[in-house]
């Protein structure tokens, strides 16, 4: 029966303390406009006739027009709100045409022309002569397989063999862009 007393005294005491707390909390806090109703309007300054009330006093002016005007849209193509970096500007804008001597076009103006086509990469290992009419048959890699060939031919159905020399093969793509030379590597 002693302890349950106990805690009754001290549970009792925690409630009063906590009601002090409470009090003193409301107490000291301002009083909100919604708690207090309505306030007046500010009274101008008694030593001043005409002065506006100070800063603290005064209301805010609210424009009404203001809120209910319609905002521009952001820019949703140039916003991206995960972009940790600064946008790049924007590239500069082409050059107008112009026109030489006479309506005729500057070598400026003519359109880029197509890039060239990759390098042939083939290795040259070696020559193999026959006798009589066969000639020189070049010899050639990939990495993979060997091909065989002579001035003229056809090399993995891409490349022409257009002539062998001694120590180089001069060769390009079938169409005949790429003229390339490659040297002899032996191996």
């Amino acid at each position: 029966m002693r302890g349950r007393s106990v805690q009754l005294i001290v549970l009792t005491g925690l409630l009063v303390v906590l009601a002090v707390v409470v009090f003193l909390q409301v107490r000291s806090s301002p009083a909100t406009p919604s708690a207090v109703g309505p306030q007046a309007a500010p009274q101008p300054r008694a030593g001043r006739p005409g002065a506006a009330a100070s800063d603290e006093e005064a209301a805010p002016v609210v424009k009404l027009q203001a809120l209910t005007a319609r905002r521009p849209e952001p820019e949703a193509s140039r916003r991206n709100p995960f972009r940790l970096q600064p946008q790049a500007p924007p590239p500069p804008p082409a050059p107008p045409p112009r026109a030489g001597a006479g309506g005729l076009s500057l070598p400026g103006d003519l359109p880029p022309t197509p890039p060239p086509p990759p390098p042939i990469l083939l290795k040259f290992i070696g020559i193999v002569e026959g006798g009589g009419r066969t000639g020189k048959i070049a010899v050639l890699s990939d990495g993979r397989d060997v091909f065989y060939g002579r001035d003229g031919d056809v090399i993995d159905g891409r490349y022409r063999i257009i002539r062998i020399g001694v120590e180089s093969i001069e060769m390009s793509y079938v169409d005949g862009r790429g003229r390339q030379t490659i040297r002899l590597t032996g191996s």
